[in-house]
């Protein structure tokens, strides 16, 4: 199955990577295809969808539409296998006070999760689920 959205997320950030791999161990329908901001297509595709925002935010590109922040988590939930879409729930408590989480934790992630040198390398047999 080709991948339906597209993750674009920190390559450098610990706790980014550690949510990507989470994520692929939840679809394995492979729903997600990942990039990570830094990258060639990453970049290209936050220029293509107009994205003016920080590059503090998980990016979810789905149909064609781009969701940022808590609105691309709550999103990337739904196609999550076991009970993990109870959590897009969360779209009912006003994007604001979600947002003013979610840009708390962003700013504070490398000091709390750490960072890497360089972008995460996929393995061989996840090669496919990221975008070059």
């Amino acid at each position: 199955m080709k991948a339906q959205a597209i993750i674009l997320f920190d390559g450098v950030c610990n706790l980014c990577n550690s949510s990507v791999q989470f994520i692929i161990r939840r679809d394995p329908s492979a729903y997600y295809a990942f990039a990570s901001l830094q990258s060639e297509v990453g970049q290209r595709l936050l220029e293509e969808h107009h994205y003016q925002g920080a590059l503090d935010s998980v990016i979810l590109i789905e149909h064609n539409q781009l969701y940022a922040k808590s609105d691309a988590a709550l999103r990337i939930v739904r196609h999550l296998h076991g009970g993990w879409r109870v959590f897009g729930l969360g779209r009912f408590i006003p994007r604001a006070v979600r947002d003013s989480i979610y840009t708390f934790v962003a700013r504070h992630r490398y000091r709390w999760f750490g960072k890497q040198e360089s972008c995460m390398l996929p393995s061989p047999e996840l090669r496919s689920r990221f975008l070059d």
